[in-house]
């Protein structure tokens, strides 16, 4: 088998999606760009993934599938997506503006093509550990602007059946620990609640905050300062009781680190940050063999979210599959990232990713296509 063409096609979404129930802010980007890849083969079997662009940067990212890395892809197999994904690591050493998410994304179009050849979903190739994963909704900031407005949000997500709810506060210690306490009031004791404060704390704050979570017994504290601050990041894990997860920007092969040495107490990966499904494989392995839960981030493209199910469907590490906002929820057959009566999302018994693309859902919000050929 061999990858005989490649199509890029950039899907528009507007931003209005994300800020409702307000406007679109000044100075912001009108929309969501989605690059939607298709890797054809001279078998007949096309393979699929989506990229995750809302800052501008849409065709821009198009492009360089086309412009950078069609050529490692143009006549491979794509069963062998462990060369492919080893050339392209050592091609990144030099992208020096080009981060690896984009061939992240890539390596999910050759798994798509493996399970559809082997005529199997993606986690039954992984080794299947079960066929749901309990998710949690995340709340984006743009939803809390106030305390009340906070506890009927909450209070929604707790009655559409969700198995936990993430907040994503970011105004810090006085502002934040009025609404951490107002969510744990509305829900009760015992349902799990995480924070997620996006990476602008001050060890100060974050330490303030830290310790109310402690007392509210939020199940983590996400990412309360840039994964790049090692030895904040070290010296809260120390002081608080509410495991740290971090890791989420951190480079696949820097996550070694990153564990060892104490920095953080859960890792956060995904397959759009840490080098596709390929590099999740490895991922998951390390924090296994070390003792690491791995809490598994959404990628906010439905695709790449599907190939985040398919990883917690194959492994015990991840407790729960992270459901963001609905708008990325797009361009697929019966709504398959919907979250279930049991609180899951379930896996589809498809071959590769599983899912049905609605193809004329996809041309309507299409605003360009790149093509190229063998």
């Amino acid at each position: 088998m061999k990858i005989t063409a490649i199509t890029v096609r950039t899907i528009r979404q507007s931003s209005e999606a994300w800020y409702a129930p307000d406007p679109i802010p000044a100075g912001v980007v009108g929309h969501f760009d989605f690059p939607l890849v298709t890797l054809e083969t001279d078998e007949g079997i096309e393979g699929h993934t989506m990229e995750y662009c809302p800052l501008g940067q849409g065709r821009g990212s198009a492009a360089q599938f086309i412009d950078v890395f069609s050529v490692d892809l143009l006549g491979k197999n794509p069963l062998h997506h462990e060369a492919i994904w080893q050339t392209l690591r050592m091609k990144q050493r030099h992208l020096y503006n080009i981060t690896p998410t984009l061939w992240s994304t890539l390596d999910v179009a050759l798994w798509d093509i493996k399970g559809k050849a082997a005529n199997m979903p993606i986690a039954l190739l992984l080794g299947q550990y079960r066929d749901r994963v309990p998710a949690y909704a995340t709340c984006p900031p743009q939803t809390v602007p106030t305390v009340e407005r906070l506890a009927e949000v909450v209070a929604d997500k707790k009655r559409q059946g969700y198995s936990g709810v993430k907040l994503q506060l970011s105004g810090g210690s006085a502002l934040d620990i009025p609404r951490l306490r107002k969510a744990r009031e509305v829900v009760g004791d015992g349902f799990p609640l995480m924070l997620d404060s996006s990476a602008v704390l001050t060890f100060e704050d974050a330490l303030k905050i830290g310790r109310v979570l402690d007392e509210l017994e939020y199940e983590w504290f996400e990412e309360p300062m840039p994964d790049a601050y090692v030895l904040q990041l070290r010296k809260l894990a120390q002081d608080v009781r509410t495991p740290i997860l971090a890791g989420e920007t951190v480079a696949l092969l820097e996550l070694a680190q990153y564990l060892s040495d104490g920095t953080i107490d859960i890792a956060r990966a995904d397959a759009h940050h840490k080098c596709g499904i390929t590099g999740m494989i490895k991922a998951l392995g390390m924090c296994e063999m070390m003792g690491f839960e791995l809490e598994i981030h959404t990628a906010a493209t439905p695709l790449l979210d599907m190939a985040n199910l398919h990883l917690a469907c194959a492994t015990r590490l991840s407790r729960f599959v992270e459901s963001h906002h609905d708008m990325f929820r797009f361009g697929l057959k019966g709504d398959p990232l919907r979250v279930h009566e049991d609180g899951c999302q379930h896996l589809p018994d498809g071959p590769g990713l599983g899912v049905e693309i609605d193809w004329d859902w996809m041309e309507n919000h299409t605003v360009d296509v790149m093509r190229t050929e063998a």
